[in-house]
């Protein structure tokens, strides 16, 4: 929030989508769905790093997700207002992808922005822009944790599977168009 206050440009994502619904919606479906995707370490993000004891309950569950919206609604409006894309005269940014199949890509569903996989990463976009995405981790692109570049040069995938272990990637874009890459290699304990 401090750097978007400063001027980073700050995009939506899936993890951030599943907590606001989880706790906005409260719907038996998306607290399943947030549940097996990082609830817990969120939870304990907010209500302290022993809050669930070692076993997360529903009443345990239900009270975290409480304390957060009740002391944290600064957090839940920041992320209900983070925008989908950013664009620039030569790039489109994106947590996950564009969907090659939907005509104009900014009415593509909420889905897609923050889903979408193979249909994206596997066929031509058909734009004149680069998409630079992150989401899908680049070894299930090239077998490697390094930044992808797609050979058809209309898309660039930057997960290096931090989540993983593996590396967290950057991506400078300098005024003349030209890339550069850095990473930070992951050091698990």
């Amino acid at each position: 929030m401090e750097l978007r206050d400063k001027g980073a440009i700050t995009l939506r994502g899936n993890h951030d989508q599943m907590m606001l619904d989880a706790i906005l919606l409260d719907t038996d479906e998306v607290n399943s769905r947030w549940i097996r995707n990082g609830a817990g370490s969120t939870i304990e993000s907010y209500c302290g790093a022993d809050f669930f004891n070692g076993e997360m309950d529903h009443d345990r569950y239900n009270e975290g997700k409480g304390y957060i919206k009740q002391n944290f609604e600064h957090h839940i409006s920041f992320l209900d207002t983070l925008a989908l894309y950013y664009e620039t005269d030569h790039h489109i940014f994106v947590h996950a992808g564009i969907n090659p199949g939907i005509e104009n890509w900014k009415q593509q569903s909420l889905h897609d922005f923050i889903w979408i996989r193979d249909p994206f990463y596997n066929f031509p976009t058909g734009l004149n822009k680069t998409v630079v995405f992150g989401h899908t981790p680049t070894m299930n692109l090239h077998d490697s944790e390094q930044i992808w570049f797609c050979d058809e040069g209309d898309k660039i995938g930057i997960d290096g599977a931090c989540v993983y272990g593996k590396q967290l990637n950057c991506l400078e874009i300098t005024d003349e168009q030209e890339y550069r890459t850095h990473f930070v290699p992951i050091m698990h304990k």
